[in-house]
């Protein structure tokens, strides 16, 4: 299912959020002019399950492996995976920021982010490949929304084979829809290993799916404060 638009006007502009869009669109173009030393720059701003790991288990938190939980969600790795994300993003994210508040909402999104990192972390102790992307922090939101929102209307493109049907689908069945995908694709990877995940962060998705529900009642009740 590919979401086009909800159907909630934003009361604000969502200025933080089109701030994140705009900031991952010229990371993004900036790795374009890296060339050949793009993997570098993946290397040293993505997040390594196995560095952080041993860093935790040494009693601290290095500096390096800490910045990337904030540096891996503004790389991309192709021009799909970012405009999937930034669709996401643009059609969730205003509402989100509306109902929290601007500058809220950017620290909600960075914890979103961080939190989601840590949990694949947490599920690929080892591994050493890089982890970047914006959809731990962007599930973060989807989370959010879902509580927000169960009854808004997304409008929503299904591919069947040579058909393309668009229909409205209740936010609370195809957020609720996506989360289950995650989750148990993340379970199956799991039982399969590292190299079950396919490259996708399955536990990323669903655990920041989970920070956000949780952290916003959080930023509710300080917005009333």
């Amino acid at each position: 299912m590919i979401p086009l638009r909800d159907t909630i006007k934003s009361k604000t502009v969502p200025f933080v959020n089109y701030a994140l869009i705009t900031l991952c669109g010229a990371v993004f173009l900036y790795e374009l002019s890296l060339g050949a030393r793009v993997g570098h720059f993946i290397r040293l701003t993505g997040v390594t399950a196995s560095d952080i790991s041993a860093s935790l288990l040494q009693g601290h938190f290095a500096a390096r492996p800490a910045i990337t939980l904030l540096s891996s969600m503004f790389v991309h790795g192709g021009w799909m995976h970012l405009l999937g994300n930034m669709l996401y993003l643009y059609i969730f994210g205003d509402n989100v920021e509306d109902r929290i508040g601007h500058w809220s909402y950017l620290v909600f999104y960075l914890l979103c982010g961080a939190a989601s990192a840590l949990v694949q972390v947490y599920a690929q102790q080892n591994s050493t490949a890089p982890l970047i992307g914006a959809s731990g922090a962007i599930s973060g939101v989807l989370g959010a929304y879902l509580l927000l929102y169960p009854k808004a209307k997304i409008l929503t493109l299904i591919p069947l084979f040579v058909f393309f049907p668009v229909v409205e689908v209740p936010a609370f069945f195809f957020l609720g829809f996506w989360f289950l995908i995650q989750f148990f694709q993340g379970a199956l990877a799991a039982a399969g290993g590292d190299a079950a995940m396919g490259g996708v962060a399955w536990w990323a998705h669903a655990g920041g799916f989970v920070a956000g529900a949780i952290l916003l009642p959080v930023f509710l009740i300080l917005r009333r404060l």
